[in-house]
């Protein structure tokens, strides 16, 4: 068992797996299915612990998105706001929903946004099956959380009402031979997420394989 800090790192990649944006019924049905992350100070300490910079190397990753300084992003399951807080300084013009369905976290997003002085963040309480992004995106980016959404290609389906015109979709999550991360049973590979995603509507536009633990997809939708 890897170790990350005092918390094993197959309870750290687990939780963020079950927080980042699963809706509250469908996390509960997960291994974690009586846990609640209504903590958010707490899971903030293992969810941004920068140890976690090392395998999932967040600025690598928006450098590799390419992102206009006034670009609208929508970071599915957001949790604490790793993702977020550094979209929203590579967009500093733009804005981005935060995007999650733990009350606590969305609530902890607006705290630290207005502490690190981020007035582009906008946190968003999801719903089931909805994550009731308030405006047209650029970009919806969805890390570590892909495999627990219900219904996925409805799901995404339905998304495509979210972005603009050219807007892309990525997705980021473990690959079924990653020594961290969830319980093989979980983990959905690449090539089903391709051919999820192709029902839903879209067409593979990029796949970055800089990360050592993930796959790296960047979808947009398929032209009519």
């Amino acid at each position: 068992m890897i170790k990350l800090g005092p918390i094993p790192f197959y309870f750290f990649a687990s939780l963020i797996l079950v927080t980042l944006l699963a809706a509250s019924a469908a996390a509960q049905s997960v291994e974690n299915h009586q846990h609640r992350f209504s903590d958010a100070e707490k899971w903030a300490k293992v969810f941004d612990d920068p140890a976690r910079d090392e395998w999932q190397k967040p600025d690598e990753v928006i450098q590799a998105l390419k992102l206009a300084p006034d670009a609208a992003v929508a970071d599915i399951g957001s949790g604490t706001g790793y993702f977020a807080v550094r979209l929203a300084r590579a967009a500093p013009k733009g804005k981005v929903y935060g995007v999650d369905a733990e009350p606590d976290m969305v609530r902890f997003l607006g705290e630290r946004a207005k502490r690190e002085g981020l007035a582009n963040i906008v946190p968003v309480a999801a719903a089931e099956g909805d994550p009731r992004i308030p405006a047209p995106v650029d970009l919806v980016i969805v890390v570590d959380t892909y495999h627990h959404i219900p219904s996925r290609e409805r799901y995404f389906r339905n998304l495509q009402k979210s972005l603009k015109p050219g807007g892309r979709l990525a997705i980021i999550d473990f690959t079924l031979d990653s020594p961290v991360g969830p319980p093989k049973r979980a983990r959905i590979p690449a090539d089903k997420v391709k051919q999820e995603l192709t029902r839903a509507g879209y067409a593979l536009a990029e796949e970055h394989a800089f990360l050592p633990y993930q796959y790296f997809l960047v979808f947009g939708p398929q032209r009519q």
